[in-house]
């Protein structure tokens, strides 16, 4: 599921990609079977693209990691959660279009 600008997060490497990440970090929280996941996928894809360099883009497979999600109380998804200095500072449930999404990382910018 990366790519380039996506980068794959899982339970085990969540603390050194994420939390202590110098720049802030947009996670997805996703699942294979997820309809509404598969629609915002591309957006996320684009973002990573597009703030290259000012913000790390990361999916997480919630069937495949449990352990994150209950952590952060990811309770649908898909869950958009931005990461500034090891803290939430912003969350989106559900598909959204881009332009929301863009504010959410303009919050952590």
């Amino acid at each position: 599921m990366a790519s380039d600008n996506i980068t794959t997060i899982t339970d085990g490497n969540f603390d050194a990609e994420v939390l202590k990440s110098s720049t802030p970090v947009l996670i997805d929280f996703w699942a294979q079977w997820c309809a509404p996941c598969r629609a915002i996928g591309p957006i996320v894809e684009q973002l990573g693209k597009d703030y290259a360099g000012k913000i790390k883009v990361g999916k997480i497979n919630i069937d495949e990691n449990p352990k994150t999600p209950t952590q952060f109380d990811v309770r649908s998804i898909p869950t958009l959660l931005i990461f500034k200095d090891g803290k939430v500072v912003g969350q989106i449930v559900g598909a959204v279009p881009r332009p929301k999404i863009e504010d959410l990382i303009k919050k952590a910018l």
